[in-house]
């Protein structure tokens, strides 16, 4: 359906690779999987040779860390959630071709090979560097095992290898004041080699092909991260980690290491593929290796440095790998205004839904599309999504399809009715309908899924209002001939939806197509709807009609929104537990501390970030800059003249590029809201000591 001349000979499309540590949720739906499969399956229904691959993803470090909590091995949990999540897939309708899991033996040969021709090409650099040590666990610390402040944004709960707040990829050593995910205790710095990617060695590669050979066609936050990056300057990154779970590093001074989980990782959509291959008895390789091939990743944003720098990096090391033609890496979804956090079960689960709404796998898919956070964050709520069912699926599409198939029944016995001849509007119509396959395309050519699945409504309100013009219903009394062509007409438009529909709402058009008794028409596709004349032929006897959406009750939502209130009372609950006591320390040390009254003169949101403001604050002692992560819980306007409780004698630290002098003393309420520990004494003045 693409007018490009030089359209690909094959696509391999991948879709980012869930951690095994836990379900899936309706972020990773919107986020990567639902788009991933709406354009896998428009590219089938258009005739192209599609590898679309994925797989459980089961060495990373939060698989470990989640199996300690749960008091099992990490070979138990992998097996646990890799089943949950393949079956919720499966029960969703994500037609992968292949689903697979890096554990499998297939993978870790993949990954290791792939190691070991960089290695032998001379394309890692050896280094024995200090890296982050438990001493009270007695291991090294891999970046999930670390917790800190961010020193790009401030973000005080920082992972090793990335702040989720401000997208900023790290190294665990880069962290301020890191803390041990196992002990709680501050790491000490030791010696340790790795093997590392030398990124800077692509530097100019990465910025011919993306900054000058994409700028146009990949989405404005994908480029410009990794313009960011790039303009910052590569460093070489480690693809190697001291730990006990992961593929071994096949070297033979290398015992006690494993393949970093983001080396070993996308490896894992070149295994997927190799498995597929191997079970269809196809050759794998033109799927990685032929020009000819499209290669497109679906990602969350916080995974584009990965697939955008360091995969592309390695694929050109490796030397015979094409490059991802397009990664559309979507924004963030949240849930009811809050961010989603499994740790916080503040989600809604896929398995859980499909048992609390089955056979409605189609309204959460067109939900997410329909909302989906493909230019920013976006927000799930239960209210819309009830909206979304009752007024446009229920109401337009699907009242639609009842009517003209019931009227088929009732004036014709349920045959398609030779048409008496077609008038103006009737031609009308037939041409609008042939428009659609090439306006749908040109929304998912460009990754414009919500904007594609309005467009398909609007296929489904063309028939809906041609049928209440037109009024069927009384004009059979008066011309029973003028029924027939209006009748035919309105089984074309939905004949039209049976084919179209298919990547946004497959059991919905699997349905239709039965109702249309269509299901053995293989003929009838995309490109039909486009050229031929009649899609639904006169003498067709059609099934009987039956709803293909129901209307979702407001007792229905209450109960998922009641759900949500006892989660969010159970995290106050959590919040509210006075945390233990901290280990004693000896006057001397509490005598170091420096905490001043001040009061806060002049406030400004820093650019660029969610939470980070710049205030000026007197503290008796001068009028300094401290930033602080307050900004999404204060406005600043509202602040300023406010007294606060200042760290005066806390070491300056640049965030950001602004000299942070201090730091605000603050806490969380039940709600779970900053505030500030401010002197209710208004007589006391700036620079008295608290003591």
């Amino acid at each position: 359906m693409s007018k490009s001349s030089t359209s690909p000979s094959r696509y391999t499309i991948t879709a980012a690779l869930p951690y095994t540590n836990g379900p899936i949720h309706i972020g990773h739906l919107a986020g990567v999987y639902v788009p991933a499969d709406i354009y896998a399956r428009y590219l089938r229904g258009i005739g192209k040779d599609v590898a679309y691959v994925c797989g459980s993803d089961e060495h990373g470090v939060a698989i470990p860390m989640k199996a300690k909590k749960e008091g099992i091995s990490p070979s138990e949990l992998i097996d646990k959630y890799h089943g949950i999540i393949k079956k919720s897939f499966q029960d969703f309708g994500i037609s992968f071709d292949n689903y697979s899991r890096t554990s499998a033996k297939i993978h870790h040969e993949t990954a290791s090979d792939f190691f070991l021709k960089l290695y032998k090409q001379n394309d890692f650099i050896e280094e024995t560097t200090a890296q982050l040590y438990d001493e009270e666990a007695g291991q090294f610390l891999a970046d999930r095992f670390v917790t800190g402040t961010c020193p790009k944004c401030g973000y005080e709960e920082a992972y090793g290898d990335q702040c989720e707040n401000c997208g900023s990829s790290l190294n665990a050593t880069d962290l301020i004041n890191p803390k041990s995910v196992l002990s709680g205790a501050a790491p000490s710095l030791k010696d340790t080699k790795h093997w590392f990617l030398p990124l800077d060695r692509y530097e100019e590669f990465l910025r011919t092909w993306i900054l000058e050979g994409h700028k146009k066609d990949w989405k404005p936050n994908v480029y410009g991260q990794c313009k960011s990056w790039i303009d910052e300057g590569l460093k070489p990154r480690a693809v190697t980690r001291d730990l006990d779970w992961g593929i071994p590093v096949p070297l033979e001074n290398a015992e006690g290491k494993v393949l970093y989980v983001w080396f070993d990782a996308p490896i894992g959509y070149i295994s997927s593929t190799r498995e597929w291959a191997a079970r269809e008895g196809k050759d794998w390789e033109p799927y990685w290796k032929s020009p000819d091939t499209k290669l497109v990743h679906f990602i969350g944003k916080d995974n584009i440095v990965f697939h955008c720098i360091i995969f592309p990096s390695m694929l050109k090391a490796h030397g015979d790998y094409v490059l991802p033609e397009n990664v559309p890496a979507n924004e963030f979804l949240n849930l009811e205004g809050q961010k989603l956090s499994t740790s916080k079960n503040w989600a809604v689960w896929l398995h859980e839904y499909l048992q609390e709404f089955p056979d409605m796998q189609d309204v959460l898919r067109y939900t997410l599309t329909a909302n989906a956070p493909e230019t920013k964050d976006n927000d799930f709520t239960w209210k819309d999504f009830q909206a979304r069912n009752n007024s446009e699926l229920v109401a337009i599409f699907g009242n639609f399809i009842n009517r003209v198939v019931v009227l088929t029944h009732k004036y014709f016995d349920g045959q398609v009715p030779q048409h008496s001849g077609l008038n103006e509007e009737d031609l009308r119509v037939l041409a609008e309908i042939k428009k659609f396959p090439q306006v749908l395309a040109d929304s998912l050519e460009r990754y414009r899924f919500r904007e594609g699945s309005q467009e398909l409504m609007n296929l489904a309100r063309l028939g809906n209002k041609y049928l209440a013009d037109e009024e069927p219903w009384k004009v059979i009394k008066e011309d029973p001939e003028r029924v027939k062509s209006i009748i035919y007409i309105g089984l074309q438009v939905a004949a039209a939806l049976g084919v179209l529909s298919e990547p946004f709402l497959p059991f919905t058009a699997a349905r239709l197509r039965k109702i249309l008794a269509l299901e053995e028409d293989r003929d009838l596709g995309w490109t039909t709807v486009q050229s031929r004349e009649t899609l639904l032929e006169p003498g067709k006897q059609l099934n009987k009609a039956s709803l293909l959406f129901r209307k979702i009750e407001d007792k229905e939502i209450q109960k998922q929104l009641d759900k949500l209130e006892a989660t969010k009372k159970a995290n106050e609950k959590t919040n509210n537990d006075i945390m233990d006591q901290k280990e004693t320390i000896s006057f001397e040390d509490f005598s170091k501390m420096d905490m001043r009254v001040g009061t806060i003169l002049e406030a400004s949101k820093m650019p660029k970030t969610k939470k980070l403001m710049v205030l000026k604050v007197d503290t008796g002692l001068d009028t300094r800059t401290i930033v602080s992560g307050i900004a999404e819980d204060f406005e600043a306007e509202d602040i300023i003249g406010k007294k606060v409780t200042v760290l005066v004698n806390l070491a300056p630290r640049p965030l950001r590029g602004v000299e942070s002098q201090g730091m605000i003393l603050m806490t969380e309420n039940a709600e779970g809201n900053l505030v500030f520990l401010n002197p209710d004494e208004p007589s006391v003045n700036n620079g008295s000591v608290i003591s």
